[in-house]
């Protein structure tokens, strides 16, 4: 470290009073004298080396020269005025403050001294009257007389330069805080940078000589928030002015920095991105930007932010940058699609091949799939595919089906007409398209879970008439999309003319196919087609496939396997003693209970469809003609399985079951006179049941009290269930047969089981009504009954006798009559 002493360097002093002219041109003299000393001795040290140091000296040099000349000026015909002196005295204290600031972390011995002779120049006031100025009375004005023309010219050109030289100290005075300041010292410099460039005080050559861009742009990657908002004001500024300074701003580094400031504070964001719009007029500044790893991803986020300006600019810098296809990937990446679009409807063909490869190999998720449904994507991939070579079909194809996985867009394929395209490929035999076959059956598949799709009712013959000519992974989306038809509740007429065409018979040779999806797409079909002809089932199946059938349940095939089999089991009609028969003998009701065991509990589709059918195959195996079957099935552990089943989440599990319980509970009573007619041992008082008045058992007399059904069946009415209620009423109401309604009656109040009957009077269907006015009428024959929920009922049976259903009138009176509401002779009876 340099260490310089200014030894010299009196303490002379500018008195803010003079009394004389001479005094005060003296000690100016003296003043400005003083300051040559310095400059010698500043020169002769190595710290000239350095280019801030260097560049104040020379200011000063130059600062001191000017004063030198001014002081010879004095006994000439124009001497100096006032005014010039003390402008020339306080340049000087700003030359020295610039060599102090320079030198700032250079050790001087006399830093204090030059302080305060930089403070007395900055101070100096020649308070002169107007007879005791340095120039003559009549020099000091111009009165605008001419004889004084010339001299004012002259006068005003010299004024001129030194307020010239005094602004360009200035600026210097301002670059060097900029180039080193801190905290406060560079603030206080980018406002006073920033108001010289809005009054147009600073050049472009200037700002070339100086290398001002490099120096905002080095200070930018360091400086705090607000120092960065006001260097990036000053760089748009410099940015409008000429295209010059836009070229020295697209250096990578710059625009690096540039672009972190997207990240941050909202004003600083803004002003970020409204620079890097005006400076993509530059090429080469679209091609750095799209580079520059995550500036694309926030300017789409800046696009879809809350800040309208910051959006604008944002939108314009990716409209600019989406001159690249490559920029144009990564914003669809990010999310913006608009430009990936643009090229799919008007770019070259290379260029639709890009983006639809893209397209087919990004992670879409719904949201942005619709986005590309809603920007126009389809409409150009449909068109690629129909008029596009083979990988142009190829790729249209695998983007088609990324975006058919949304309803919206299955929307927008088939009003444009897509299935026939579809279609026309499928049944193509050019072998060049055979590879197209199969992503374009599986967004037939994607299409057909739209019910949209039976706007065309020959849709579903023409995809069975190309199950036998496909390959398995074609002949698997077929499949697909024929159980997605058949299952849309507008498509019974389609499912009878499936039938009408054959289709049972076309889908038995597939369920001993040893393609396990194409088995099983086999078994949903016939499953959902077996619906509707219960009687003709069992002539179409033949033996030979119901074993087949039979024996996926038995098997230890997937559990969708055996849902749909089983649930072809449970359409089979009851009636057929020679299906019972076969099922009895490959044991298959212990089968299915083993089933229901061991599947998981959960909501799962596969889950609910294997309960529901299996609950439809205890149907056949309770039968109330059938004691025999009954009893086997009892005696197999069915009833525990029923009142488990009334559990289930599935309203058609729920509904099965209380059937099934129903069916076992008509034989109770019949069951209970031949069990105490063969009766050698007393039975315990634990047996006895308060509704059948006898000692009841689930094995021996189905007692669904016994089972503990009764309270299952009343939670599962009081969960508002419309679609079991009819099942449920109709278990409950073999309670209340003529030799039980009393006791029946007791047993539902004891279970809290009126008030759930009141409230199927008003949501349940007709014969649901009916059932539980039916179940009312036998409750309130006990008074005790009638008085404790008579009054709660009445409201509902007076609307239901004036607005409901005429089939009830007859009923709704009498039960109103109990309630001494009607009499007996109404005519509502």
């Amino acid at each position: 470290m340099e260490i310089i002493s200014f030894s010299e360097i009196g303490s002379a002093r500018v008195t803010s009073e003079i009394v004389s002219e001479n005094e005060s041109f003296i000690e100016y003299s003296v003043l400005t004298k003083k300051l040559s000393p310095i400059l010698s001795e500043l020169k002769q040290y190595k710290l000239m080396d350095t280019s801030p140091i260097r560049k104040a000296v020379e200011s000063l040099e130059t600062e001191l020269g000017r004063a030198k000349a001014l002081t010879t000026r004095r006994g000439s015909s124009k001497p100096p005025s006032k005014k010039q002196v003390e402008d020339v005295a306080q340049g000087l204290g700003r030359s020295l403050g610039l060599v102090l600031f320079a030198s700032r972390d250079v050790q001087l011995l006399s830093k204090e001294k030059i302080e305060a002779l930089r403070r007395e120049m900055m101070s100096v006031r020649f308070d002169l009257s107007p007879e005791s100025d340095f120039v003559n009375d009549g020099e000091t004005e111009n009165t605008g007389e001419t004889d004084q023309t010339g001299d004012t010219d002259q006068t005003g050109e010299t004024e001129g330069e030194i307020e010239e030289d005094r602004i360009t100290l200035d600026i210097g005075d301002v670059v060097l805080r900029i180039k080193y300041g801190k905290d406060d010292e560079f603030k206080s410099a980018l406002s006073a940078f920033n108001s010289m460039i809005r009054d147009h005080m600073i050049t472009s050559e200037w700002i070339n000589e100086e290398g001002v861009i490099p120096i905002l742009f080095n200070r930018l990657g360091t400086s705090k928030q607000n120092n960065r908002l006001t260097i990036i004001q000053i760089l748009r500024s410099l940015a409008s002015q000429n295209d010059g300074n836009k070229e020295k701003m697209a250096d990578a580094g710059y625009l690096m920095t540039l672009v972190k400031s997207l990240a941050r504070h909202e004003e600083e964001q803004r002003e970020a991105v409204g620079l890097l719009s005006s400076l993509s007029d530059v090429s080469g500044v679209r091609r750095r930007i799209g580079r520059v790893q995550g500036c694309i991803i926030m300017l789409v986020a800046i696009l879809n932010g809350d800040d309208p300006v910051a959006s604008g600019d944002a939108g314009s810098l990716l409209s600019a940058l989406s001159s690249n296809t490559q920029n144009a990937l990564h914003m669809a990446e990010a999310g913006y699609f608009k430009p990936l679009v643009h090229y799919l409807k008007e770019g070259s063909d290379m260029s639709k091949i890009l983006m639809a490869t893209a397209l087919s190999r990004m992670e879409l998720t719904d949201q942005r799939k619709s986005s590309l449904g809603s920007e126009g994507a389809i409409e150009p991939l449909v068109q690629m595919f129909q008029g596009g070579k083979l990988e142009a079909k190829m790729l249209a194809l695998s983007a088609l089906q990324s975006l058919s996985t949304l309803k919206e867009n299955i929307q927008r394929l088939i009003s444009i007409g897509f299935i026939s395209s579809l279609l026309q490929l499928l049944f193509s035999v050019t072998s060049v398209l055979m590879t197209l076959r199969e992503p374009a059956s599986a967004i037939l598949a994607k299409i057909a879970e739209s019910d949209s799709i039976l706007v065309n009712q020959e849709v579903a013959h023409q995809m069975l008439s190309l199950l036998n000519l496909s390959t398995p992974a074609v002949q698997n989306h077929l499949l697909q999309a024929l159980n997605s038809i058949a299952t849309h509740k507008s498509s019974s007429k389609v499912r009878r003319k499936m039938k009408e065409n054959g289709a049972i018979q076309l889908l038995l040779p597939f369920l001993a196919h040893n393609n396990t999806k194409i088995r099983t797409g086999a078994l949903d079909l016939l499953h959902t087609l077996s619906k509707d002809i219960s009687e003709e089932l069992t002539e179409q199946l033949a033996e030979t496939n119901l074993s087949i059938i039979i024996n996926v349940v038995l098997s230890r095939v997937s559990d969708r396997e055996k849902a749909a089999a089983v649930g072809i089991l449970s359409n089979l009609p009851v009636s057929d003693k020679k299906v019972t028969d076969i099922f009895k003998k490959v044991n298959l009701l212990p089968v299915l209970m083993s089933i229901l065991c061991s599947s998981p509990a959960n909501s799962m589709p596969t889950t609910r469809l294997l309960e529901e059918s299996i609950a439809g195959v205890f149907l056949r195996f309770t039968v109330p003609s059938d004691k025999k079957l009954q009893a086997f099935s009892v005696q197999q552990g069915v009833i525990p399985f029923l009142v488990k089943l009334l559990s289930s989440e599935s309203l058609l599990t729920k509904s099965r079951a209380a059937t099934s319980l129903s069916q076992l509970s008509q034989n109770t009573m019949s069951l209970k006179k031949t069990k105490t007619r063969w009766l050698c041992v007393p039975p315990s008082d634990v047996d006895f049941c308060e509704v059948h008045d006898c000692h009841c058992s689930v094995k021996g007399t189905f007692c669904l009290v016994k089972a503990g059904a009764i309270p299952k069946m009343v939670q599962v009415l009081e969960s508002n269930d419309g679609d079991t209620d009819e099942a449920v009423l109709g278990a409950l109401a073999t309670l209340l047969q003529d030799e039980t309604w009393e006791n029946g009656s007791n047993y539902i109040v004891k279970v809290s089981g009126v008030q759930p009957f009141i409230k199927v009077l008003k949501r349940g269907t007709v014969k649901a009504q009916e059932k539980a006015l039916w179940i009312l009428e036998r409750i309130f024959r006990v008074d005790a009954h009638r008085v404790e929920f008579g009054e709660s009922a009445l409201v509902l049976l007076i609307d239901l006798a004036q607005k409901g259903d005429p089939k009830l009138k007859s009923v709704t009176a009498k039960v109103l009559a109990q309630l001494e509401v009607l009499q007996l002779q109404s005519s509502y009876f």
